[in-house]
Parts: C-alpha cells; sequence; structure tokens
C-alpha cells in the first residue's frame, strides 16, 4: 500500500452509446477536460484518468472501471472523481453499495462534479432516488435504441459500429458497406480454399507462408 501523499486520484470517464445521444457534451474528450482541469484548478494530487468507451453504466464489467477499482482494492487511490454521477454506473443496487459501503471501507473521497456530490461533506439521501432515475434512463434509451436499429436493420442498413474483414464503409453512403478493394481478395481466396476442402488450420498455414495479416 502506497502512502497517502503518493496515492492517485482517479479520474474515470464513461461512455455509452446511449450516452452519445448527449452530443459533445458528453463525450470522452469533454469529460477528459473537465476531470484534469477540476483536478488541477482543486490540487488533487497524482491524477490518473481511467476511460471505458462505448460501455453501458447499466454493467460494471467495463476495462476501466475494473482497472480503476484494482488500484482501490490495492489501496493507492484516495479519490474518485467523475464528471456526472451516473458516469460511474446506472445501476442503482450496485452504485448504492460502493457509496456506503465499498468506497468507506477503502477511504475514498467520491466527487461528481455536475451533481454537487462530495462525500467529504456528507451523503444526501436523495441521492438514493437520482441512482433509481438513473436506471430508469438506461432502460428506456436503451429500448429506444433497439427500436431504432430494428427499423434500420428492417431496412435493409448496416447496423454495425464496424464493417466486417472484406468490407468498408460506402463513402457516399455511410449506412452502407461496399468491398474492401485491399481485403476483400483475402477473403475470396479463404472461400475457395475452402470450398476446395480444406480445413481452417491448414487454410490459416497457407495465409501465413503467404504473409497475409488478418
Amino acid at each position: 500500500m502506497v502512502q497517502q501523499n503518493e496515492k492517485i486520484t482517479a479520474l474515470y470517464c464513461r461512455l455509452s452509446q446511449e450516452d452519445e445521444l448527449a452530443g459533445e457534451s458528453g463525450s470522452i474528450q469533454h469529460q477528459r477536460q473537465i476531470l484534469s482541469e477540476y483536478a488541477e484548478k482543486n490540487l488533487f494530487p497524482n491524477p490518473q484518468l481511467f476511460v471505458d468507451d462505448g460501455f453501458s453504466g447499466v454493467s460494471f464489467d467495463r476495462p476501466g472501471y475494473n482497472a480503476m477499482m484494482e488500484q482501490v482494492e490495492s489501496g493507492n487511490v484516495s479519490t474518485i472523481i467523475v464528471k456526472d454521477h451516473s458516469r460511474l454506473g446506472r445501476n442503482r443496487l450496485v452504485v448504492g453499495y460502493l457509496m456506503e459501503e465499498k468506497f468507506p471501507d477503502y477511504g475514498i473521497r467520491y466527487i461528481a462534479i455536475n451533481d454537487g456530490v462530495d462525500t467529504s461533506k456528507g451523503v444526501d439521501d436523495s441521492l438514493a432516488i437520482r441512482d433509481l432515475f438513473n436506471e430508469w434512463h438506461a432502460r428506456d434509451t436503451s429500448k429506444k435504441i433497439k427500436a431504432v436499429k430494428m427499423a434500420s436493420a428492417k431496412r435493409g442498413e448496416r447496423i454495425g459500429s464496424k464493417p466486417p474483414y472484406g468490407y468498408k464503409k460506402d463513402p457516399n453512403s455511410p449506412k452502407q458497406i461496399i468491398p474492401n478493394e485491399d481485403t476483400a481478395p483475402v477473403v475470396q481466396r479463404i472461400f475457395a480454399l475452402c470450398a476446395s476442402g480444406l480445413g481452417p488450420s491448414k487454410i490459416a498455414r497457407i495465409l501465413k507462408q503467404e504473409q497475409i495479416v488478418i
């Protein structure tokens, strides 16, 4: 365990598909800027960023969050700062456990800048109600996004964020994909090898011999 004056200030950012609807004000870049400026202005020591880009607040299985909590459980964190309380998560039971047990057990000061939350000054009882509304918001927005994706799929539009190997986004129509002239021949060769009766291992060896990296 590190000494108190050596402990880090964890600056946590999170953005999900639901949160992207908020535009630039909710972006990872905007969160980074606000947290970094706040830590510098208020002289918080050893700031370190932990980022989860594209992860829902309903789930707590996030790489950035997990990395931060590893530091917490190792006794290396003095303070956790987020832009909004909902950045920490949108599951009221887990957030409640963190606020009432986990953070106090490890001596963590928790700050949500825009919501005026600072556990060094005590926790308002209304925070539990706020957690409930955050969870409801996540569920409602998730349903809306699923409905939009379903409608797009029915129209034959691409709903994935990244085109599959061998394709690229159509520059004239971002919702459509077209063959990638650089990688499409590789896909065609793989299909030809498969059609000739070769299995995955043999195909992989052939591609390796030909120095084709997928």
